[in-house]
This record gives C-alpha cells, structure tokens and sequence, in this order.
C-alpha cells in the first residue's frame, strides 16, 4: 500500500511540474484592435510566438502576455486562415523567454496521453489532460489533418499547447468538432514557419479524389488549374491529372503535396507521380522559390 501512495505520489509531483513547465511556454494573445483572444506558445526564445489565424483576425499587431504576467507587443508576421495559424514577432526578446519544446507529431499514436493548457473562460493557465482520440483529416470545404483528443476545451484555448507527458508540444489547440479537441499538428507548424521564410511554388491547384484500385480505392489529388508559365506547366502537367505521390511514395492525405514540396531538395526536381487516362507516368517538377514572405495559400493550393 505504500508503495502505491508513493507511487500515486511521484505521479502527481511529475504531472504538475509539467503543467509548470508548459504554463511558462503559454502566454495570453489578443489582437489589436480586435475583440477576441486566445493563448499562444513560446516557439523562440528569440520573441516567435504561434496562435491561431481565428485568435488574431486581421489586426496586424497583438499585444501578448507571459507567464509573469509581462506584457508586450508584436507584429503578426504570418497568417494561414486555412490552416488557422498565425506567427507573431514580438518587439525585441524579452529575456526569459522559455521556448516550448516541439515534438514529432508523426510520432504521436492513438490513445497517447496529452495535456493542453490555455485561457478558458479567462482563466489564465488552465490545464487539462486526456488522450489522443485520432489523427487524421476532418472532411469539409478545406480538408485538413488533425489531431483529435478528448480534453476539455473552451473559448481562450485556441492557439495554447497540446503536449504529450514528455512535456513536447505535439498541435496548437483550435477548435472542438464532435465533442473533441482539433489541434493543428506540430509539424504543420514547422512547415507553416518554414513557408513564411521561403513560398515555394509549383503552380497547381488540387483537390482531393479517391481513385478506384484493384482492392479498394487509393487518394489522389486532381488538378483542377495550371498556372501560365509555371513549373507544372513547363513539366507537362495538364489539367484532369491525378498526382498520386512523389518519388515512390504515396499522397495518403490533401497537404501532403505542400508537405513534399516543401521537404524536397531544392537543387533536385520534385519527381511527382500521376495518374493520367488510366495509366501511370512521371513529371519532374523544378519548384520556384522566393523569399518575399506572402501571407500563405491555403494549402489545397501549391
């Protein structure tokens, strides 16, 4: 019996020094001039905040509160409505910043423990806990993947950390659909940060379709539009393809295009896989790159 006190005790002692930990990460953001609010994460020690596109609207600055209870303003450097993800820079690092550890949320499974932490109701910091319900794309206008989870979520948690017990940040909370918790996957943050440095473009716009295959049906994406003078246009893919996959490896879900594109060797041609009257064949795709640092497509586009 005392060993299960002790046991129960060194739990709860773990459990909320990692609710202390993810708290310093989150801070409060509220858009200038605008009437909602929600959390954030702590991305850089460096002043990179992530929140949701909902949390900040359309206010070019957001004024955000730390852990301490600091307060400092930024400018809202990115901005996905699709992927419902903002990026803000604060003015200057304020020192001690704690930059939240990021984890692989490929990595995450079905039934994994996660904690999320945000600003329910106003209440700052709070904490819940649950577990991963599914991982995958919510069918709509602008499919997504997502990470589902049980906890309990309420206005001014959108943009707070869904984390895992190892206290690594796995989605950006955003919404709930169904009773459950929607996150934005962690690597769809990287991905969403890495595109505000660089736009990479092919010049397609897609939508997902399921193809019938010996067996079942396979996903694809169909090329609904092919820019003038793009590089899919200069590669010969026309308009009624189905892109399959890149290099041997299968689309399984819509962003996966934007995924590959942006994962690619930019001194290499993206090598993708299509379907065209039936048959199989190959297009090698040269991706053009600017630095320029557009507001982000929605990533049914690419």
């Amino acid at each position: 019996m005392a060993v299960a006190l002790n046991v129960s005790a060194a739990l709860a002692d773990d459990l909320a020094a990692l609710a202390t930990a993810l708290r310093r990460s989150t801070v409060t953001v509220r858009g200038v001039g605008s009437h909602g609010g929600g959390a954030g994460v702590i991305w850089s020690a460096a002043g990179t905040i992530i929140t949701n596109a909902h949390v900040v609207g359309r206010s070019e600055r957001a004024q955000v509160q730390l852990w301490d209870k600091r307060t400092r303003e930024g400018t809202v450097t990115a901005r996905d409505a699709g992927r419902d993800l903002a990026a803000i820079t604060l003015d200057g690092a304020p020192e001690g910043l704690v930059a939240a550890p990021v984890g692989d949320s490929d990595a995450l499974r079905v039934g994994q423990l996660v904690v999320a932490v945000g600003n329910p109701l106003g209440i700052v910091g709070a904490v819940t806990t649950g577990i991963v319900h599914a991982i995958g794309t919510v069918e709509g206008p602008n499919p997504q993947s997502w990470v589902r989870a049980d906890v309990s979520l309420a206005p001014g948690n959108s943009g707070g950390p869904l984390a895992t017990v190892m206290g690594a940040v796995i989605g950006i909370n955003s919404m709930i659909a169904g009773g459950l918790a929607l996150a934005v996957p962690s690597n769809a943050v990287t991905r969403f940060l890495k595109t505000h440095a660089e736009k990479r473009y092919i010049g397609v716009t897609t939508q997902p379709v399921l193809m019938p295959v010996v067996g079942g049906r396979a996903f694809g994406l169909l090329v609904l539009e092919v820019a003038d003078g793009s590089p899919a246009e200069a590669a010969g893919i026309l308009t009624g393809d189905v892109l399959i996959g890149n290099g041997g490896t299968a689309f399984v879900r819509p962003d996966t295009l934007i995924s590959a594109i942006y994962d690619a060797d930019p001194n290499a041609p993206l090598r993708l896989d299509l379907v065209r009257a039936g048959k199989r064949t190959v297009r090698d795709v040269t991706i053009t790159i600017n630095t320029l640092g557009r507001e982000m497509p929605a990533p049914r586009a690419a």
